[in-house]
């Protein structure tokens, strides 16, 4: 079984999308587990409803509290009872044979992590033409100067990994700051060249995400990879010339 973890807050024009495309998946062998993170807009009131029509394996849980993104998905780990465990972002999109081809690469490569290509698509989904390739594989010093990982196109088989190593922190870029972690204890992240996601990008501001992502980057060379100012530096280079061209 896979259990799929999608962590949710103010997503109700999305939830009855993301249930449904999960029930269209190929591989039927999976478990749902959305945990609401506090929502204010009727979130966990719709997926109740919809919940009872799907059986026990999709389920709700409700936070008290809003405790972020990170938390939410570390609650999902906790419950989640399947051999894989894969992340789904309630805005992103899969296509209906992620689960099975992603499955199948995993038992042919022996992969412990894994994750695909995936291609940027608008606030309604509607695919950019814009593809992020997944490396056929990436070691902890090549994830660094390279945020390619993207967290709904990551799956763990925790026979092989320690369940406790995919929780995540309570930092900024929580995900990336998990990849590291992982690849720096010594496992390699394994990547299917394969557009099996849609990540939903509304239009925003350009240049302050850029600022954001500048002080995410830093302060996880500094803080998650514990780095020198000057190997920061080096490796900022490479990941500030990489993302420039993958926006070109």
């Amino acid at each position: 079984m896979v259990s799929i973890i999608v962590p949710v807050y103010n997503a109700v024009k999305y939830i009855e999308t993301t249930i449904d495309m999960v029930s269209r998946q190929t591989y039927k062998d999976w478990e749902l587990i959305l945990v609401d993170d506090a929502s204010t807009d009727g979130s966990a009131d719709l997926i109740e409803k919809l919940v009872a029509s799907q059986g026990k394996r999709v389920r709700l849980i409700r936070k008290n509290v809003n405790e972020g993104a990170a938390a939410a998905r570390n609650t999902g780990i906790d419950a989640s009872a399947g051999r894989y465990i894969a992340f789904l972002d309630a805005d992103d999109v899969w296509m209906p044979d992620k689960l099975q081809k992603q499955i199948a690469f995993m038992e042919k490569t022996g992969a412990a992590f894994s994750f695909h290509s995936y291609e940027f698509g608008d606030d309604k989904a509607n695919p950019t033409g814009k593809i992020v390739r997944a490396p056929k594989t990436l070691s902890f010093r090549q994830a660094l100067s390279r945020t390619v990982i993207f967290t709904t196109t990551v799956m763990f088989d925790t026979e092989k990994i320690d369940m406790e190593i995919i929780h995540m922190p309570q930092v900024p870029s929580e995900d990336t700051a998990t990849w590291w972690r992982i690849l720096k204890s010594g496992y390699v992240a394994y990547g299917l060249d394969e557009n099996l996601a849609i990540y939903r990008r509304p239009a925003r501001s350009l240049s302050s995400n850029k600022f954001i992502a500048i002080q995410r980057i830093w302060f996880l060379y500094r803080n998650i990879a514990d780095l020198s100012v000057i190997q920061s530096v080096f490796y900022f280079v490479g990941w500030a010339v990489r993302a420039t061209l993958r926006r070109l």
